[in-house]
């Protein structure tokens, strides 16, 4: 069950880029929807998967990855838009990129291995698009927090980028207070 609200979410990659890519009030509401379905299965699969007992490292590795599909293409549709700099995709990208090699070729783990500042950048990429599409719809006063967070989600993906490398010699440890393994 966890896994098919994944793929749900997984299936919803397509029609929110192309929504976002759409600039009108129209296409903000349809992205809404979407955004929303995206974000209550990205919040069930969890919790569903823990209950059931079918928390394994591909099913963790199939939803960070859906939502990082997720995210990045309402990210680069936005940015085809010119509402978002190009950079903070692309550096989501080699962020990611980063994650999944240091878990999986350097340290050899069979899950991914997180970081909270990882995590925390992860929940408000999520943020910036829902943000963006409500100012769409009219709160037009949002835009210079949302401008304020776009820039520093870039530092901040940077600094985490730049953490993992630090510690990517170190066996276990990143700067977590508890790894995960």
């Amino acid at each position: 069950m966890a896994n098919a609200l994944t793929a749900i979410r997984l299936l919803l990659v397509v029609p929110f880029a192309f929504f976002m890519t759409k600039g009108d009030v129209r296409f903000a509401a349809f992205a809404l929807v979407v955004w929303v379905v995206a974000l209550i299965t990205d919040f069930a699969d969890g919790p569903i998967a823990r209950r059931t007992g079918t928390v394994t490292a591909l099913s963790g590795t199939f939803d960070h990855t859906t939502d990082f599909l997720f995210v990045t293409s309402g990210l680069f549709a936005g940015a085809y838009r010119g509402v978002f700099p190009w950079i903070l995709p692309v550096l989501i990208v080699a962020a990611f990129s980063q994650y999944v090699i240091d878990s999986y070729w350097i340290h050899r783990h069979s899950k991914l291995r997180g970081s909270k500042l990882g995590r925390y950048n992860g929940m408000l990429y999520f943020v910036l698009t829902c943000m963006e599409i409500v100012i769409r719809l009219g709160a037009r006063f949002l835009q210079p927090l949302l401008t304020v967070l776009i820039w520093a989600l870039v530092l901040s993906t940077l600094v985490s980028m730049g953490q993992r490398l630090m510690f990517s010699r170190l066996p276990e440890h990143l700067p977590t207070g508890s790894p995960e393994k």
